[in-house]
């Protein structure tokens, strides 16, 4: 401590540490921190550390699995969760849960589709050496082992386990839809034939709903518009009936709101019927319009043509909605997705109310991909110039589809089941992505 006397000297006190002066004083330095900064840093660095140290987020389209294919090798998805492939002459059933290999066996020939019933992989294939008809041969889908091999093509029909064995005509109306010859109903463990319906010249084959929960019969409409309807367990028949002349094809008549529906030439114009498969008495007919086809909109049915898409009830044939500006549509889980423009052009509109036919999600722009999605729809649209393809996920009431990516230069030929894409790259490769379906 310094003081001045009366005289103007100068003295000098020393009053020691013994006075409470800290240490620090005697050499001053910075300004020392208060007491409550540690623990705020503290308190600051552990409310940091879970965000800095937590996994960066998956990727919109995670891969799974790739495998290297042909341009003609096909491929299915079962309902089971498996991606069947034909990779380079080698049959794979891969589990589209992580891209495992289930199993895999040799492949005697090339297929060209594969197909799933009764518990099996139907694989249709030409047998080199052996006859320049397809054969069908059946594989287990639990462990690839070989079951049996048919001349026929075997298929299923809608509501019922039992496998058909057919001989297709060849014409327009496609396979399997008109047959001919004699319908073979076959055992799946053994392929011995259980019974057999025969059909003196050709007839149109269709699944028609049974009474409550007795499941599905098979309808046959001959070529003289007598139609028979069979059990499915026995082949009995069960009743009988004829159908007015029509053009019977792929798509007619149809089966909607449990009713048989036949598009069909009258003196005073083109109409729709209604048939009761159980009896097949006819409930009602309404003028078709200029409707080329008939499919499900839920509880309704919808007749689709160049004028529109008329929902109409199958109870009593009463229309329940109209659009004009429509061409299509296709029931996916419970929504529509609606296709077609006022010009005439067949391009998707976006997803839609099967009971109202009121627009839910545009999609103007967008092409659907083909499979299932639940409660979704997966779609694409070019990216650029270069090729590239943007997929992203629609859903019912989205202002519009959530982005999830861009897939590489030239992938094409894409299916889709809930979480999951599958498609063919222009490098030989089908590659499966995981996907987050919402959120």
């Amino acid at each position: 401590m310094a003081a001045e006397t009366f005289d103007g000297t100068t003295v000098v006190i020393d009053l020691g540490l013994a006075r409470g002066e800290p240490d620090g004083y005697s050499s001053p330095g910075r300004v020392p921190a208060p007491g409550w900064l540690a623990p705020a840093l503290i308190a600051v660095l552990v409310l940091l550390c879970p965000a800095a140290s937590a996994a960066p987020p998956p990727p919109a389209l995670d891969p799974v699995l790739t495998v290297p294919v042909g341009p003609a090798d096909p491929f299915t998805i079962t309902d089971d969760g498996s991606l069947l492939a034909q990779s380079l002459g080698t049959l794979v059933s891969y589990d589209l849960a992580d891209g495992r290999t289930r199993w895999q066996t040799g492949s005697e020939a090339p297929t060209y589709r594969l197909n799933t019933g009764g518990g099996l992989l139907l694989i249709r294939s030409v047998v080199a050496g052996l006859r320049s008809d397809p054969v069908t041969r059946a594989l287990s889908l639990d462990d690839g082992t070989a079951r049996w091999r048919r001349a026929d093509n075997v298929m299923t029909v809608a509501g019922s386990p039992t496998l058909l064995a057919v001989s297709s005509v060849r014409s327009v109306t496609g396979p399997g839809r008109r047959v001919q010859r004699s319908i073979d109903a076959v055992d799946p463990v053994t392929g011995r034939t259980r019974w057999a319906v025969p059909v003196p010249s050709t007839a149109v084959l269709l699944g028609v709903p049974g009474p409550g929960d007795d499941g599905a019969r098979m309808l046959l409409v001959h070529d003289n518009h007598t139609a028979a309807v069979h059990d499915l367990v026995t082949g009995a028949r069960l009743v009988t009936g004829e159908l007015p002349a029509a053009d019977y094809g792929p798509d007619n008549p149809v089966v909607s709101g449990g009713l048989v529906l036949l598009r069909h030439p009258t003196p005073g114009g083109r109409v729709v019927s209604a048939y009761d498969p159980g009896t097949l008495r006819r409930v009602w007919t309404r003028p078709a319009g200029f409707a080329f086809g008939i499919t499900s909109c839920g509880r309704l049915s919808c007749l689709t043509g160049p004028d529109g898409v008329r929902a109409v009830d199958p109870a009593d044939g009463t229309q329940r909605w109209f659009r004009p500006g429509w061409r299509g549509v296709e029931q996916r889980g419970t929504f529509l997705v609606a296709t077609g423009t006022e010009a005439g052009e067949n391009e998707l509109v976006g997803l839609a109310d099967p009971d109202t036919g009121a627009l839910l999600t545009d999609l103007h722009g967008w092409r659907p991909v083909p499979g299932s999605g639940g409660d979704h729809l997966l779609v694409t649209r070019g990216a650029g110039t270069d090729g590239r393809t943007m997929v992203a996920v629609a859903a019912p009431g989205d202002t519009q589809p959530r982005i999830l990516a861009d897939l590489p230069a030239g992938t094409g030929d894409c299916r889709s089941v809930p979480g999951r894409l599958a498609c063919r790259t222009a490098s030989g490769e089908l590659v499966v992505w995981a996907y987050p379906p919402r959120g």
